[in-house]
């Protein structure tokens, strides 16, 4: 029997130069550096995960990172990703980020700092009171980042993204302007704000979000989607064996890609996590092939900015 999504499982976005990527994730914003594996789809790419100092659901934020002409952010793609620090930090994000652009905004009541990667992916940090498992490498305890507090989306047709997510189990919550916010009924990591707004078709590349990820029961479950999805005639994959968890992708007639996912094991693989590169067992015997075509990566240890 399907239930409810709790809220988002992660994001994934498309980066341009992979250390870039590590030094910015890992050293300036202070995510754990989690994994460092390969694109199911393309073994010879890499796939890079950061969140919190337990992997858990709803802090995860990954990239497919592939050199080349940069994205650009537009309609029907997620638009921002957004994370939780704790009440008081915002001024020190602000120190943190001047350099990079950093601006303070509200919103419904948030307290918001927005800047952009170095790849020009939007950012967003909210200040909020939320519990977790913060890293503290490279940011101070109290001002690390906590979980994922949700995603901005522009779709091509906002009522049909509408009508995705309260299927999916989202409740509308209010509307700001040309902002409409639902909110999953998990504790946290469950804002998704739909932008209704006029805006240019977006470009896949570096710099945009590629999918928003939304955590699901069971495996099984995620059958029950699929045949939900085939008999609303949305665009919908196979259950996908992703080694740490199972999933599928639905893109839905706004043209947003939403990925459902279960719960992910073995994320965290000890104090070498994301320093050495983790394959699935299927790749192992490509090992030495993968290796040669992955350029080096080193991690930050210590305060970078």
């Amino acid at each position: 029997m399907l239930s409810d999504t709790p809220g988002v499982h992660h994001v994934t976005a498309i980066a341009g130069d992979p250390q870039q990527n590590v030094d910015f994730y890992a050293g300036v914003l202070g995510l754990r550096f989690l994994k460092r594996t390969v694109n199911h789809e393309d073994r010879f790419a890499y796939h890079l995960y950061y969140g919190d100092g337990a992997g858990s659901t709803g802090s995860l934020v990954t990239f497919f990172p592939y050199p080349g002409d940069d994205g650009r952010v537009g309609k029907p793609q997620p638009s921002a990703v957004a994370f939780v620090v704790p009440e008081g930090s915002l001024d020190y994000w602000l120190d943190r980020l001047a350099a990079r652009g950093a601006e303070r905004t509200e919103r419904f009541d948030e307290r918001v700092v927005g800047v952009r990667d170095p790849d020009g992916t939007p950012i967003e940090l909210i200040a909020g009171d939320v519990a977790g498992a913060p890293w503290t490498e490279t940011v101070p305890e109290e001002a690390a980042i906590r979980a994922i507090h949700g995603a901005t989306l522009l779709s091509a047709n906002p009522y049909a993204t509408a009508a995705i997510l309260e299927t999916l189990g989202f409740d509308l919550l209010a509307q700001e302007g040309d902002r409409v916010r639902y909110r999953a009924p998990g504790g946290h990591a469950g804002i998704v704000d739909l932008l209704d707004v006029e805006s240019p078709f977006g470009r896949e590349g570096p710099g945009t979000i590629h999918h928003v990820a939304l955590l699901v029961g069971s495996e099984a479950e995620l059958f029950e989607w699929h045949d939900l999805f085939r008999e609303r005639d949305y665009d919908v994959s196979r259950v996908k064996d992703r080694h740490y968890y199972r999933s599928l992708y639905v893109r839905e007639p706004g043209g947003i890609l939403f990925e459902l996912a279960t719960e992910p094991s073995g994320l965290v693989s000890g104090p070498e996590a994301g320093r050495t590169l983790e394959l699935p067992p299927w790749f192992e015997e490509d090992r030495g092939t993968i290796e040669a075509q992955l350029p080096p990566l080193s991690v930050p240890d210590r305060t970078t900015e």
